[in-house]
């Protein structure tokens, strides 16, 4: 893989996670699981075909700016993900509680 595909890769990544912060911020959870999917395969491609061999000059500055944004977004989408999956996981075990309160006292 050359170096414009390598960066071709990360502007692809840094969209994907463009678009799964807005899915986070508009709470559309399947759309935001299935950009992670295709998220994930692009970061695979990018590790199993990026070279070794550092970048140089302006491309690797690139590289920079784009880990850093795509870094950006994941921190974004954890702060609206996390409230989100303690909701869920709150909700869960309420449900679990009220299932074996039911079971227990026949309800």
């Amino acid at each position: 893989m050359n170096s414009e595909q390598v960066i071709s890769l990360y502007e692809t990544v840094n969209e994907l996670t463009g678009k799964m912060l807005l899915a986070a911020q508009s709470r559309d959870w399947e759309n935001l699981a299935a950009l992670e999917t295709d998220c994930a395969s692009h970061v695979q491609t990018l590790k199993a075909g990026e070279p070794v061999a550092a970048l140089s000059g302006p491309i690797r500055a690139r590289k920079v700016e784009i880990i850093h944004q795509i870094l950006a977004h994941d921190r974004e989408i954890r702060n609206l993900t996390t409230p989100w999956m303690a909701e869920l996981s709150a909700l869960i075990n309420s449900s679990g509680a009220s299932r074996k309160l039911s079971a227990a006292y026949g309800a």
